[in-house]
């Protein structure tokens, strides 16, 4: 098929109807609420690996817009003013992220539940993929288990010289500008997750990659990142974190975004102060996840590109 020829087929279609009534049917037995949050707000993400769209009215004078990367923040404001557990299928735009894998619009499933741990959520997000994709009950392997297993690495403790080493040897990156982080997140794309399991959770990861979870020790006594991923198919699928709760903590993790994103020559953003305003108030305890539900579409109707599961998918 060719790149004009991409609206999706008429089953593709009925396969996204039927799965999104399955979604809301999981949620209303759960008595998780659906909400709906703005697609355009006055700030956005600092996260050096997501780039925002960005709009601008005909009135240059106003101030800028962006198109939301997912509704993370504001559904949190919605938890931290008492909503309870809720969930929202949501539009989201990340700019430059076009492959197989990605379009620049696309949708999540994202979802919040106050009182749960982690594991209360990974139990949840098992449910909700064993009764779609029909799969066994899920394995679960820490961050460090798999870069021991794959590459006779530690990620908690190596060096970033150990890491340039073992990346020029396996993926071409000489004169790469890049940090511990960036390396670990290198080769767990090209060495590790070709070689995950046909569905996995992934825990535990490195304390630089916590973003909005909690950090705690691990069994060794390693801080790591309360969080995790979730592969099908050798997609990653989900994305959870057991969240942070403290402005001040977050507000650096924010400015530390930032500062790698003067270093990386990416542009400036404004740290999102109404998030921050919604943490001092109180967020209560809570996990949250985000699903790809475009990539779920692909699991189940055996797709290798996103645009056959997109009605007008970007060529």
């Amino acid at each position: 098929m060719s790149d004009k020829e991409y609206p999706a087929l008429p089953d593709s279609l009925k396969l996204r109807a039927s799965v999104l009534a399955e979604i809301r049917r999981f949620f209303a037995e759960r008595e998780v609420m659906e909400v709906e949050t703005p697609l355009l707000g006055t700030s956005t993400v600092t996260d050096v690996h997501l780039q925002s769209f960005e709009v601008r009215a005909h009135d240059l004078s106003e101030i800028p817009l962006f198109l939301q990367t997912s509704p993370e923040y504001a559904m949190k404001r919605l938890l931290a003013a008492g909503s309870g557990p809720i969930y929202q299928i949501a539009k989201a735009f990340r700019s430059g992220e076009r492959s197989r894998l990605h379009n620049p619009e696309f949708t999540l499933i994202e979802w919040y539940r106050p009182g749960f741990s982690l594991t209360d959520l990974m139990d949840e997000v098992e449910q909700l993929i064993t009764r779609l994709l029909y799969r066994q009950k899920i394995p679960r392997y820490t961050y460090r288990e798999l870069f021991k297993k794959h590459l006779n690495l530690d990620p908690h403790t190596v060096t970033v010289q150990r890491l340039q080493q073992c990346s020029d040897e396996l993926i071409d990156v000489r004169g790469a500008d890049l940090d511990v982080n960036d390396y670990l997140q290198l080769l767990m794309d090209q060495k590790i997750e070709p070689r995950l399991p046909d569905c996995c959770f992934v825990i535990e990861y490195p304390e630089a990659q916590a973003a909005l979870s909690v950090v705690a020790p691990d069994s060794e006594g390693v801080p790591v990142a309360q969080r995790f991923e979730l592969y099908v198919d050798g997609m990653e699928l989900a994305n959870g974190y057991f969240e942070l709760t403290d402005a001040v903590e977050q507000r650096s993790r924010f400015e530390g975004d930032l500062v790698r994103r003067r270093q990386l020559g990416l542009p400036e953003v404004a740290v999102d102060e109404e998030l921050l305003a919604a943490l001092e108030e109180g967020l209560p305890s809570c996990a949250g996840v985000a699903l790809g539900l475009d990539r779920l579409l692909m699991a189940l109707g055996q797709n290798r590109d996103i645009r056959d599961v997109i009605s007008y998918p970007l060529s």
